[in-house]
């Protein structure tokens, strides 16, 4: 059922389009940091140093002007770093530009724009039948100084000790008692650790980020640092939300991460990240793990079709600052958007920007001068579109989970779909100078004589006896088989 609501501006009304779960799944959606993506002045050149950790200058307005070069990727919702009022002073970490340094909930960040350019924002895309997310953070609050040294009153509307867990540093990760009850951040920067078992704190919560949502016309929800907090606090955060949560919990195994898919609509999938940069950030990755893992995903997540799939994010390093080589990255990102589940592509992504760990990660997009003649951008647009066009032609093609259907020491094939409206996707880690080959993919399930459309090369390939289909690799491009009759009022190939 679509979820109404209205926010007035200038006249205009501003309504959420989508919000559930099954509404979220035919979406892909494009992360970005809002100070680091696009200028209210259209800049294409001011300066911003990632070492510097501080503004740049990216705004709501700057995302609105831009929109164009979102959804001409095929994209149908973004995601954007928290809105929230943050600490601030310039600390010895820099000054609270990614958003996750919170102090006042009920205050939007100025520098980002103004309460009317936010719900511009979701206008523009609702107008576009595009979705909006937002970063949201409830476990902990942002202050510039030590655990022990906290004036609790900057904070709204945690304005009290008796809101918070009492000061200890996290000491052990792996400890979930201790990550859950003392604090992240240390004595520059630190991070106070919300007391969720409090029904004063859950009811604060629950009410604000239901106004949130109601207030801004938003979509979805991110949610940072789920693994943080004690999993019964995120059903009520969750249901007061009223829309799809997809939360991050930065655990690489499945029996650890998958269980939180109980108490919240989606995660992201940290179990597929992990095996996906190990078979293609390297021409000897492997296949194995990563074929193996798919199938360990699909049968300990509650639904790996509400999981958000990404090569790269803020918090990791870029795909790029491992190997540099285009095609490598060409068929992780045609993983994450053609695999079960939501793609996710980190701005700069398409760009192929390299930047290290966080601060490095953090560039601003406008120095590419968005550049919609770039490799990857191209590549995702096709990448996006097959799955688009599989979405609105085939039945239930968002339902149906990805099975790995064939893999050798460097491909590895899936299929998506069912009933002849079904995907073939072919991933290679030869990389740019690998030879050329032939692979025969068996288990298609498409009938012998189909005729099929490879988009990437734009080649025909009819299926022979028992449906195998006979792939031509060339040059370590991706390969995405669609049958040729869904591609009508397509531009795929056209």
């Amino acid at each position: 059922m679509l979820l109404a609501r209205f926010a007035w501006l200038s006249g205009l009304v501003s309504t959420a389009i989508a919000a559930t779960p099954a509404e979220w799944r035919s979406q892909s959606i494009y992360f970005l940091l809002t100070d680091r993506f696009a200028r209210t002045d259209g800049s294409t050149t001011a300066a911003c140093d990632t070492a510097d950790r501080q503004y740049c200058g990216g705004t709501w307005q700057g995302i609105i002007d831009n929109l164009d070069y979102i959804q001409g990727m095929g994209f149908t919702a973004i995601w954007i770093t928290p809105v929230t009022g943050q600490l601030t002073e310039d600390t010895p970490y820099g000054e609270a530009y990614h958003g996750y340094w919170q102090q006042d909930v009920y205050s939007l960040n100025s520098n980002y724009g103004t309460a009317g350019d936010l719900k511009a924002l979701a206008a523009a895309l609702h107008e576009r039948d595009m979705y909006l997310m937002v970063d949201v953070v409830a476990n902990h609050m942002g202050y510039d100084g030590a655990g022990t040294d906290v004036d609790y009153t900057v904070f709204n509307p945690f304005n009290d000790a008796k809101y918070f867990h009492s000061y200890c540093p996290i000491t052990d990760y792996t400890d979930d008692t201790m990550a859950q009850n003392c604090w992240l951040g240390d004595n520059e920067v630190s991070l106070p650790d919300l007391d969720t078992e409090s029904t004063d704190v859950q009811d604060m919560w629950y009410d604000w980020v239901g106004s949130l949502v109601s207030n801004y016309s938003i979509d979805g929800l991110r949610i940072d640092t789920v693994k943080h907090v004690q999993t019964d606090f995120w059903p009520g955060y969750n249901t007061a939300a009223g829309v799809y949560c997809v939360g991050e919990v930065l655990d690489g195994d499945a029996d650890y991460t998958c269980p939180y898919q109980e108490v919240l609509d989606g995660v992201l999938n940290y179990p597929i990240y992990y095996p996906l940069l190990s078979a293609f950030q390297s021409t000897s990755g492997s296949m194995t793990d990563l074929y193996n893992m798919i199938n360990t995903v699909k049968s300990t997540c509650k639904d790996s079709t509400l999981l958000g799939n990404f090569v790269e994010n803020h918090d990791n390093p870029r795909f790029a600052s491992v190997t540099d080589d285009i095609a490598l990255a060409k068929n992780a990102a045609t993983f994450s958007i053609m695999t079960d589940g939501i793609p996710i592509v980190y701005a700069g992504q398409e760009q192929h920007y390299s930047g290290g760990a966080d601060p490095a990660n953090r560039e601003a997009l406008w120095l590419s001068g968005f550049d919609t003649d770039s490799e990857l951008y191209k590549l995702i647009a096709i990448a996006n579109g097959a799955r688009n066009q599989a979405i609105a032609k085939g039945t239930n093609y968002t339902l149906y989970q990805n099975s790995p259907i064939y893999k050798d020491d460097n491909t590895i094939a899936m299929r998506k779909g069912y009933d002849g409206g079904q995907t073939i996707t072919v991933l290679s880690n030869l990389g740019a100078g690998g030879e050329d080959y032939s692979v025969s993919i068996p288990d298609t399930g498409f009938a012998s004589g189909a005729n099929l459309t490879e988009v990437v090369s734009c080649t025909s390939v009819t299926a022979g006896e028992s449906g195998v289909v006979s792939v031509p690799m060339s040059g370590g491009a991706p390969r995405i088989l669609l049958p040729t009759s869904l591609l009508d009022n397509s531009t795929l190939c056209s």
